[in-house]
């Protein structure tokens, strides 16, 4: 696979005297410019929201629960996107080109896989905790423990790394492709799978636990559904069409909470893995811009992850207001969230 310039007179090459070198992208400067802007501004987004989640839960004493603990492995794992994988990929994008070594492409291919996928099983884990609070209240608190949420966390991480760094390192997902892998133009640093393994990853990684998540959080929506109504008929105090509207409020609310869920998640990563299956299958013909706008795609999600999971809770966002205004500081500022209006 190479690289096509429509500017002929302005090509450059990652790899000098290599006649299966990439070409390198020679966009002007205001281009450069503005690309570097944007992907500065997306890794920084992506590392102040995370930071605030991070400080937040470990400051606050409020704040330590079960959930909190897995929203905290979160963004602990979204950070690090941002920190290690992001700054590397955006001058890949700009300039076409890996500059860093093919030793560091692999760590970094092998990084970037073990952190998304971490990302995607913290998912599945605050649907399952989610789940069990509102569909199993009784129980929550005895089956969902700190100890619990921990072994969690240890169990995504463990997993991931697995998963990652075995398929990377043992090269199982370039099985079959000795004979095409020529093909690959020299310079770039991109991961490839095998048609199995391409469909494998993209099970495992995407269908699975979507199909678990869409589960899981329609449960909750019909639950929480029950509950509202059964809220509205008891209380004799609002009359129909008060009861009526709170009801429809507290379900339109739930239902576009979900929806965000969901829908971010599905947005960000479908066309990532719908890509991991056709690509094998098709003779690795995608176009490398296209891949390259996968790539940020499935990136966004880390950007996003603290707002759904974070900013939505009350509060976290008395805990921001706290860290933004330096009150943090203040010798009872891990109790006075509860104050905080």
């Amino acid at each position: 696979m190479t690289y096509v310039s429509y500017l002929p007179e302005q090509l450059m090459y990652c790899a000098p005297g290599s006649n299966a070198s990439c070409v390198a992208l020679r966009l002007g400067f205001w281009t450069d410019f503005a690309l570097y802007f944007l992907f500065l501004s997306g890794i920084l987004v992506t590392i102040l929201g995370n930071s605030l989640v991070i400080v937040s839960i470990c400051h606050f004493k409020q704040l330590h629960s079960p959930t909190n603990v897995l929203i905290l492995s979160l963004a602990l794992v979204d950070l690090l996107v941002a920190v290690t994988v992001m700054p590397f990929s955006a001058t890949r994008t700009i300039h076409g080109c890996w500059f860093y070594g093919d030793t560091f492409c692999q760590l970094h291919l092998s990084f970037q896989v073990f952190l998304t996928t971490l990302s995607i099983f913290h998912l599945i884990c605050i649907a399952v905790d989610r789940h069990q609070a509102i569909c199993n209240p009784l129980h929550y608190s005895r089956k969902i423990t700190m100890s619990v949420a921990m072994v969690m966390v240890f169990a995504c991480w463990a997993l991931a790394a697995v998963y990652a760094y075995g398929v990377i390192y043992s090269k199982a997902n370039m099985t079959g492709l000795e004979d095409i892998s020529e093909t690959f133009c020299l310079g770039g640093c991109f991961v490839f799978f095998n048609p199995l393994w391409g469909m494998l990853s993209s099970a495992f990684c995407f269908f699975f636990p979507c199909t678990v998540m869409v589960c899981l959080y329609t449960q909750i929506f019909v639950v929480a559904k029950q509950h509202v109504r059964k809220i509205g008929d008891k209380n004799n105090c609002l009359n129909d069409r008060g009861r009526g509207g709170l009801i429809k409020h507290s379900e339109s609310k739930a239902a576009k909470t979900l929806s965000i869920v969901l829908g971010v998640f599905i947005f960000c990563w479908m066309p990532f893995f719908m890509q991991l299956i056709i690509d094998p299958l098709t003779g690795f013909g995608i176009d490398p811009y296209s891949l390259q706008a996968l790539y940020w795609l499935s990136y966004l999600n880390s950007a996003c992850n603290p707002i759904i999971y974070a900013l939505f809770y009350p509060s976290f966002k008395k805990c921001f207001h706290c860290i933004i205004t330096l009150k943090i500081f203040s010798s009872n500022s891990s109790t006075m969230i509860l104050s905080v209006k």
